[in-house]
């Protein structure tokens, strides 16, 4: 079947080169990343065009990504109940705010200053909970690597590109090396997927496809970044032995307003 009629997102002129029905001439990918407007535009060129039928691989794609992310949460509760046992319920009591701001704002970074007074207020000490959070934020982030993988095989599979096991393991490899120390903001996971394409011949033209479900995969992304690096917080202090019973917020645990994002630091006395 032509490339054409089963890719959802581009239109292009169509040729065979190293891989059968491979796109030509596709926009620049930067102008879309950069305007949303060209990303609506696109959807809305081939839904109208094709007929909504064009999304149901989407759709698919999202419903797979999201039930290996519901898993995946699945995992680090049990995980989280076997290392800190019943307490790790107050935990996530603690951790709905950021976790909903997360989701809602597709950026984990958004999040940090409420997720850094739950663990302090679970009872991490300030000592360990600021320097294990702001590290798992570099190193911890198990939705992004999950999405980045999601979404490389995803377009993989559109161009009909096959991928033995060995390839995909080193895939796997290189994504778990390239995803570190991604920024926590929206599109950040875009460049690391765009540089591996490169990497095993898959065209990068293939990110336009996942471009209008991006903000929504996104969310997903960034609530199991903040699970993960809660509960990863929250051992190392147990494992420290700094983990004292849950108690309010006192002056050393409240997060200065300059870290809060749209909050201006108060100004000290004496200065103008």
């Amino acid at each position: 079947m032509n490339l054409a009629n089963r890719s959802p997102l581009i239109s292009a002129r169509f040729a065979t080169t190293r891989h059968e029905n491979v796109p030509l001439d596709v926009p620049p990918l930067s102008s879309c990343t950069e305007n949303p407007l060209a990303v609506w535009a696109a959807i809305m060129a081939t839904v109208s065009k094709n007929g909504l039928g064009v999304l149901w691989k989407l759709i698919v794609f999202m419903g797979g990504f999201y039930l290996s992310l519901l898993i995946l949460w699945v995992i680090l509760v049990v995980v989280g109940f076997i290392v800190l046992g019943p307490r790790y319920s107050h935990l996530l009591r603690l951790i709905r705010e950021p976790l909903m701001i997360a989701f809602s704002t597709a950026s984990s970074e958004a999040a940090y200053p409420k997720t850094l007074e739950g663990l302090n207020r679970f009872g991490a000490s300030s000592r360990i909970s600021s320097f294990v959070l702001p590290l798992g934020y570099s190193f911890n982030l198990d939705g992004t690597m999950m999405y980045c993988t999601f979404a490389s095989i995803f377009i993989a599979q559109t161009y009909h590109i096959d991928m033995p096991l060995g390839t995909q393991l080193a895939m796997l490899a290189t994504l778990m090396i390239t995803s570190k120390g991604v920024a926590g903001v929206p599109r950040a996971s875009l460049v690391v997927i765009a540089s591996t394409l490169g990497q095993f011949g898959i065209p990068e033209a293939g990110l336009l496809m996942i471009m209008g479900i991006d903000t929504f995969l996104d969310m997903g992304r960034s609530a199991t970044n903040v699970i993960g690096n809660s509960l990863a917080t929250a051992v190392v202090a147990k494992w420290e032995g700094e983990l004292v019973p849950e108690h309010a917020l006192g002056p050393d645990d409240v997060v200065p307003p300059d870290m809060i994002p749209g909050e201006v630091p108060e100004m000290q006395a004496g200065h103008a």
